[in-house]
């Protein structure tokens, strides 16, 4: 049975193929995302692939309940692009218990969005 990485990735000349009638001019140039290419490269060689999250276990009941609440009271923004406060403020306070560093959370801490970000 074919992957869900499998079945959703086409190679970029089949999209522009299918869709040419409908495609603008301006987006022409625009090529397919790094995450993509690096999913295509993986299911084509069999690798693991880092680039995008394809867990082969189910997400464990904790994490369903959470997501389940936050969307039950409306938390739905995306959290500032350097990472939520109250994160950054948790990072510090870990930094200074296990290692005695002192760092400013508003000045000094960045939480990127996975790793091709950071």
């Amino acid at each position: 049975m074919a992957s869900i990485a499998e079945k959703t990735l086409l190679r970029p000349l089949e999209i522009a193929n299918r869709r040419s009638r409908f495609r603008a001019t301006r987006t022409e140039r625009f090529t397919e995302s790094v995450i993509r290419e690096m999913s295509r490269l993986a299911v084509q060689h069999k690798a693991v692939n880092l680039a995008q999250g394809f867990p082969d276990f189910p997400a464990p009941e904790v994490l369903k309940a959470a997501a389940r609440e936050a969307i039950t009271d409306d938390v739905n923004q995306y959290a500032i692009t350097w990472g939520a406060k109250p994160f950054r403020d948790a990072i510090a306070a870990k930094y200074r218990r296990s290692y005695g560093l002192e760092f400013d959370p508003e000045r000094e801490i960045t939480v990127c969005c996975g790793s091709p970000r950071g």
